[in-house]
C-alpha cells in the first residue's frame, strides 16, 4: 500500500484482519521446549559425558496466575495439537498487533463528524448546558472503540 492508505483502503484491510482472525482456531499461550535429561545413575548410558541424555521430553511452559507452569507432553498427536495451538497463539497475537494498528490509522484518517463541526463549543453557555463533566470522567463513564466498523 502507499504510505497513506485511503481510508476505504484502511477499511479493507481492517476486515480482512477480521476475517483472519475469525480462521485462527483454537489457540493457547506459551512456549514449547524439547528438553534432554540425565537421570542421574551413575551405571546408565547417559552418565557418559558424550551422551545427550534421555529425551526429548517435550515441556509447555506458561503462566498461570503470575507464576510459570510447566507441562509435559506425549509425543505423537498431544505434541502436534498442542504445538498448533502455540503456533495459532502466536499467529492470533500478531493480527490482533496489526488490527491495532489498523484501527489507530483509521481513527486517525476518519474525518470529525459534521454535526460536531456545528455543534457550539462546550461551555460556550453554562446555564444551557447543565453540569458540566470534565472530558476524563465523560470518557471513564462512555468508553467508545473505534475498533467497531
Amino acid at each position: 500500500m502507499s504510505s497513506n492508505p485511503s481510508l476505504t483502503d484502511l477499511e479493507v484491510q481492517r476486515a480482512q484482519l477480521h476475517a483472519d482472525l475469525v480462521a485462527v482456531g483454537d489457540f493457547r499461550p506459551g512456549s514449547l521446549s524439547a528438553v534432554m535429561r540425565r537421570c542421574g545413575k551413575p551405571t546408565c548410558a547417559c552418565a557418559d559425558p558424550g551422551h545427550p541424555g534421555h529425551g526429548p521430553q517435550y515441556i509447555l511452559t506458561k503462566k498461570v496466575e503470575n507464576k510459570t507452569v510447566s507441562v509435559h507432553l506425549k509425543a505423537g498427536p498431544e505434541l502436534e495439537k498442542v504445538g498448533g495451538e502455540v503456533a495459532n497463539y502466536k499467529r492470533f497475537k500478531s493480527l490482533v498487533g496489526e488490527l491495532i494498528e489498523v484501527s489507530e490509522e483509521i481513527c486517525e484518517a476518519r474525518p470529525v463528524s459534521p454535526l460536531a463541526e456545528d455543534a457550539p463549543p462546550t461551555g460556550s453557555s453554562p446555564e444551557a448546558a447543565g453540569p458540566s463533566i470534565s472530558v476524563a470522567a465523560l470518557a471513564r463513564s462512555h468508553p467508545v472503540h473505534c475498533l467497531v466498523a
